[in-house]
């Protein structure tokens, strides 16, 4: 049985996801982030996280080899963010206001949350890495609603149910 990708894309879509921009800092000391919404809790004890890096990723070599990354997860208020980590470019942050959380990476204010992390493991996922970190600290706030995508398209949270 030979799948479609792209029908195989469209059908993974349907699972609603958050969004983040994942950080860390390149070995000449560069800010360097792009937007993931392949992020998801793996263990609570040891507290571990991952992400999924695009193999053709101009990021991909940075993340590889770092020792540390931040995952910040969205508000509903920040899809230009979104947006502006999504594009290839070799300067993401020429105008952007960041901090630098406690393992030295880009975090960004308003973001809903954010895990600083150490990376734990990298392993093989076919045209992608997984990176699995392993949470040293994080953030949170207590409210906002948090930006989503849905079958390739921005969302946000509807009435509880």
């Amino acid at each position: 049985m030979s799948i479609d990708i792209r029908d195989f894309r469209n059908a993974l879509g349907t699972f609603a996801t958050g969004v983040t921009i994942v950080t860390t800092m390149s070995n000449e000391g560069t800010p360097i982030g792009l937007t993931a919404n392949s992020f998801t809790s793996v263990s609570l004890d040891p507290p571990l996280v991952l992400f999924c890096l695009d193999r053709r990723s101009y990021s991909f070599a940075h993340f590889e080899q770092a020792s540390h990354f931040a995952v910040n997860v969205l508000a509903a208020e920040q899809q230009d963010v979104s947006n502006h980590f999504a594009r290839p470019s070799e300067d993401k942050w020429k105008d952007m206001t960041i901090d630098f959380c406690g393992v030295g990476c880009p975090a960004f204010k308003d973001a809903l949350a954010v895990f600083e992390c150490a990376t734990h493991r990298i392993h093989d996922g076919g045209d992608h890495i997984i990176v699995v970190g392993e949470v040293k600290s994080f953030t949170y706030k207590r409210d906002g609603a948090p930006l989503l995508y849905y079958r390739g398209k921005y969302g946000r949270l509807g009435a509880a149910v």
